[in-house]
């Protein structure tokens, strides 16, 4: 039996077809934690709080709860879908700045299982 991929605690460099997914506002302040990270390194726009940006792809999570944050779980997931040529790198989105545990995110990532283009921390 195959194990499964997992994201890396620490995304230093990707290859050319890696998606490097993290949390953010919305209103696109990266000025912190993964998203400074994405901002610095991976093509991350300032003042753009969703979606691909470069090598990297926001999903807000400093807005509520988490059922604030599952509509755009699931539009990630869709979009990973459609761009099957891209491997998206999931960071423990929510569980840094945001103050989520990864009990109440991760559930968030079910459907994200079963598709082969999207990576998950290994806790989740």
């Amino acid at each position: 039996m195959e194990e499964k991929r997992t994201t890396p605690e620490h995304i230093t460099s990707l290859q050319p077809n890696e998606i490097f997914v993290f949390g953010s506002n919305l209103r696109g302040m990266h000025g912190g934690g993964a998203a400074y990270v994405a901002y610095r390194h991976f093509g991350a726009i300032m003042g753009q709080g969703v979606g691909l940006q470069g090598q990297s792809y926001a999903i807000p999570t400093m807005q509520g709860g988490v059922d604030s944050i599952r509509p755009y779980v699931d539009d990630f997931i869709e979009f990973a879908k459609q761009h099957q040529n891209l491997t998206f790198l999931v960071t423990r989105i929510g569980c840094g700045i945001a103050g989520f545990t990864d009990e109440e995110i991760s559930p968030l990532f079910k459907k994200a299982h079963d598709v082969k283009n999207i990576i998950l921390p290994p806790s989740w």
